[in-house]
């Protein structure tokens, strides 16, 4: 796919969104961060740290993932938490600040499934069925070794995992977000269960792909019935996991379909898509399609994001347009510069995305977020 320069207009076009009226089409991509306290309470530093980005001209902010339950569901030490009324009070002043410089903000909710490596709350794991998630810890967020294996919840805790993402929502909405969106990519609880190879069950919950979307689907029901219809809510899909970056879905697009219509017909308003590169095929050696041009297809009703090394103006306004996505998320590039929607609307130099090399060291990562460099030439 190809896109001309005058194509980047589209990235300044408004977007309406539930309710909401987004000022153009940049999202920020949610990135894990461990800046909470240890309890979980948000920090003045990441009030700064979301508040710069709404300053940056994005329309629209997608949080890092947020743990909705004090049980299971932490995968990181130091990780944020809605699961608490001391939560919800930490997170107004984030999003306050967000609020005063006229963009919107979205809470991301997320159970880590198999690839938690950090929870003071309990011991142990709990995934859809007792299959050890593939690689390693990330030593960035103080991990070593193969993941733990976990335990297989139970229907009994299915229920109460469903529960407590509607909870969390309701808690969202409480501290002033916008919307909420289910986690349901990269390895974690939700995606381990749409995983053939993490998923299984034999009851209902495993087993065909259509069978392995009943988890999501039943999270968003109920999070749709706790927030009501004022309230944006969505969900994150990708192939690839944390620890298994490769993972292509063993079905191809036919199973595509299976996942992305079956989201399409629960009461969700956006699908959000992450692939390493978003404007690459999904399935390289079958078809030539995103796998974002695959949810518009199949979830012709839904919103979508895109996400995955949209550095540039160009590169986002092609998932845009013949990519098939209505808004696009930006992750290392906005790292590098948290104005980058204003230096792509003005034509400015852009920073170099932050090199996938320093994602070893969260210190690297922690300085690059606060630090004021000089512009240098993209390629």
């Amino acid at each position: 796919m190809t896109a001309t320069p005058a194509s980047e207009a589209t990235l300044n076009e408004p977007y309406g969104l539930r309710g909401l009226d987004l000022p153009n089409r940049a999202v920020l991509a949610p990135m894990t961060r461990i800046s909470a306290h240890g309890d979980g309470r948000a920090t003045d530093r990441m009030r700064d740290y979301y508040r710069s980005f709404a300053e940056g001209g994005f329309g629209l902010l997608v949080t890092e993932g947020i743990y909705p339950d004090a049980e299971y569901s932490q995968g990181y030490l130091d990780q944020p938490g809605l699961a608490t009324p001391e939560h919800v009070e930490s997170w107004v002043p984030v999003t306050a600040a967000v609020h005063e410089h006229g963009a919107s903000i979205i809470a991301q909710l997320m159970h880590a499934g198999p690839q938690g490596q950090g929870n003071p709350h309990v011991s142990g794991l709990r995934s859809a069925s007792a299959v050890r998630a593939r690689g390693e810890q990330a030593g960035m967020y103080r991990g070593t070794g193969p993941y733990e294996l976990p335990e297989a919840l139970s229907a009994e805790e299915i229920g109460e995992v469903t529960s407590s993402f509607a909870a969390a929502a309701v808690r969202a909405r409480d501290a002033g977000f916008d919307g909420v969106e289910i986690h349901g990519a990269n390895g974690y609880l939700v995606d381990a269960f749409l995983t053939d190879y993490l998923n299984k069950r034999t009851d209902g919950y495993g087993g065909s792909p259509m069978a392995r979307t009943r988890v999501a689907r039943e999270i968003i029901e109920a999070v749709r019935a706790a927030v009501g219809n004022d309230f944006v809510v969505g969900i994150r899909i990708s192939q690839g996991k944390v620890s298994d970056a490769t993972h292509r879905w063993s079905g191809g697009v036919a199973e595509a379909e299976t996942i992305f219509g079956a989201l399409a017909g629960a009461p969700v308003d956006y699908l959000h898509t992450t692939e390493w590169k978003a404007n690459a095929p999904a399935f390289p050696d079958k078809d030539a399609r995103s796998l974002s041009q695959l949810a518009r297809e199949f979830a012709p009703g839904l919103t979508i994001i895109a996400n995955g090394h949209l550095d540039t103006g160009a590169e986002a306004a092609l998932s845009l347009g013949e990519g098939g996505a209505d808004l696009v998320a930006i992750g290392k590039a906005a790292l590098a510069q948290h104005d980058w929607p204003r230096r792509v609307q003005q034509g400015r130099q852009l920073l170099e995305p932050l090199a996938p090399s320093a994602f070893g060291d969260l210190a690297t990562i922690q300085d690059w977020e606060l630090r004021a460099a000089e512009p240098v030439p993209t390629s």
